[in-house]
């Protein structure tokens, strides 16, 4: 294998020295990124920076699949983490390395799932980090159905809803029954709600016990997946 050159590990050396400085930014300015700023804080000429991030668009889309790959990598290792055959175990600790990562890099979290950056539309490679959560979350149901400890719920879903679910699991979830599909998804989005509450300050003043109650909420949640 044929090492970098001395050019690209420098490149590569700056990039990363943009993106940590960027970060910075996010966490006291949000995602109101300047490149200028950016360039100030690290003594360059602003026209220098865009020779390694042409726009403000490509420094956020780099910090959104970074953060996402963060993310993913903290509920996949908590997964596996588990035994197989303990579904409501990997949920929960799934659900336990998505909050403690979240904790921890607050501006992260806000850049992937607070308001949306005015003017940025994210390109389609931010779509398979950005499935590496909710994907462990399908694996934990594959699982169970697979060895018989998860069933399907029995429940009659509006047609349109039905319609929706089935074209989802058959692009991305195939043999995925649409009613245990829409009761992760519900899971799902009630877990980064919950996140959200928390970290948002939505909870202030409100719980205390934020660890209890999370808990508590999670165990909820498998019971609405039905996990045993």
């Amino acid at each position: 294998m044929v090492a970098p050159s001395l050019r690209a590990r420098v490149r590569a050396g700056m990039i990363n020295e943009i993106k940590v400085v960027a970060r910075r930014h996010l966490a006291t300015d949000g995602a109101n990124l300047s490149l200028r700023a950016v360039a100030r804080d690290m003594g360059m000429v602003s026209s220098a920076i865009y020779r390694y991030f042409p726009s403000r668009d490509d420094l956020l889309t780099a910090l959104i699949l970074e953060a996402y790959d963060a993310l993913g990598d903290a509920v996949e290792t908590a997964d596996a983490a588990v035994a197989r055959d303990d579904l409501r175990g990997r949920w929960r600790a799934a659900c336990r390395a998505a909050r403690a990562w979240a904790l921890a890099n607050p501006a992260e979290y806000a850049l992937l799932y607070g308001s949306p950056v005015p003017g940025y539309a994210a390109p389609e490679d931010t779509v398979a980090p950005a499935a590496r959560p909710p994907l462990t979350l399908v694996g934990i149901l594959r699982d169970g159905l697979a060895d018989g400890r998860l069933s399907p719920p029995d429940e009659d879903l509006p047609e349109p809803v039905r319609t929706d679910l089935a074209e989802l699991a058959a692009g991305y979830f195939p043999g995925l029954p649409e009613a245990l599909l829409a009761r992760g998804m519900a899971g799902w989005t009630q877990l980064f709600g919950l996140i959200s509450f928390e970290l948002f300050g939505r909870l202030n003043g409100v719980v205390s016990h934020r660890d209890e109650y999370f808990e508590h909420q999670t165990g909820l949640m498998a019971d609405l997946i039905g996990l045993p």
